[in-house]
This record gives C-alpha cells, structure tokens and sequence, in this order.
C-alpha cells in the first residue's frame, strides 16, 4: 500500500453509501496510500462538487481540488516522488477544496 496512489476522479456526489466511501478512503490512507481526490480534470475549472465530503475527505488528509489536463502529469510527478500535494497545488495555483 506504501507504493500506491489512487486518484479517485469524482465530484464527490456520493449516490450510494458516503458512510462506506469514506471508511474505505481512511483505510487507504492509514495503510500508507497516497489518495487525491480529483474534482475534475478540465481546463473549465472547479466544477459543482460536494462540498461536505470534500470536507470530510480533507479531514483524512485526502487533498480535494480540481486541475487541468496539462497539470495532471505535474500531480502525478508530485505523488510518485511522494512530496507534498498540498504544497505542490499551492505553487500551482490550485485552490484545494473541503
């Protein structure tokens, strides 16, 4: 699990179990999973998210944003090398959400 990065690509709209979504997104993350949640991945910006389980994804250190397609391979970069997405949509210019 310290190896692998899930980017979950979702506007966060949980249609079935948020309770169940948000337990699995804790495991990954305390078995040493670098998790991203990508709101979307477009050059039209944030789009309509939901705004209480990007909270709730922030609460367990899940960085919610969205970014562009000519970004994506610079995000990528960033969690293969394990440095810090937070700080890397910061020099960005990426607003994180939740």
């Amino acid at each position: 699990p310290q190896d692998t990065i899930v980017v979950l690509i979702s506007d966060l709209y949980e249609g079935g179990n948020r309770v169940e979504m948000l337990k699995k997104a804790r495991a990954l993350r305390q078995a040493g999973a670098t998790v991203v949640a990508l709101l979307a991945l477009s050059d039209a910006g944030a789009p309509g998210f939901d705004q209480e389980n990007a909270t709730a994804m922030a609460a367990l250190d899940i960085p919610a944003f969205a970014c562009t397609p000519q970004q994506f391979p610079d995000l990528m970069a960033t969690a293969i090398a394990r440095q810090n997405i937070r700080e890397w949509a910061g020099r960005s210019g990426i607003s994180l959400k939740g």
